[in-house]
């Protein structure tokens, strides 16, 4: 079931993202957060820019997040998309049921115009997730990150809504 995130989800939310801190490059963050880091990150979102979630068994396994862009006032149209989904339940649709979601509320929003996605260089499978939903590609960033002991290349995805 995709919903709204409330506040019991921020447990999951935490873990499913510090996991891809460690074990991945999906995130160029380096050191896990904290549950109170967690919270901040939360209560901004249900401020100003939707927060989804998947949920499963009573508990959020995957999510779906509009973020600032950039903080510079031009920007306000502008936000950045990001998904993420616990590693037991990779590869079975989630993706796909958290886009289709966060795309048609985006639609919704006044004042959304544009939706931008940073992937890292190498992942196909958000790459062809963002291509099915219309993103377009606008380009590679060569070396934008550092992380365990190589640089990474971004992919940069956009949307008009």
């Amino acid at each position: 079931m995709i919903r709204k995130a409330e506040e019991q989800d921020i447990p999951f939310l935490l873990d499913i993202y510090n996991e891809a801190i460690l074990n991945g490059t999906a995130t160029f963050d380096l050191e896990p957060k904290t549950l109170e880091d967690r919270k901040q990150w939360f209560y901004d979102h249900i401020e100003t820019h939707p927060l989804l979630v998947c949920e499963k068994y009573e508990k959020a396994i995957a999510y779906a997040s509009l973020s600032t862009y950039r903080e510079k006032k031009a920007y306000d149209g502008s936000v950045e998309l990001s998904i993420y989904i616990h590693k037991d339940y990779r590869g079975i649709g989630i993706g796909k049921q958290l886009m289709e979601a966060i795309l048609n509320l985006a639609k919704e929003i006044d004042g959304i115009h544009t939706i931008i996605s940073i992937i890292t260089a190498g992942n196909e499978v958000s790459d062809r997730l963002h291509e099915k939903f219309g993103f377009t590609y606008c380009g590679k960033i060569k070396e934008a990150g550092y992380k365990f002991g190589q640089y990474c290349d971004i992919n940069v995805y956009q949307i008009m809504v």
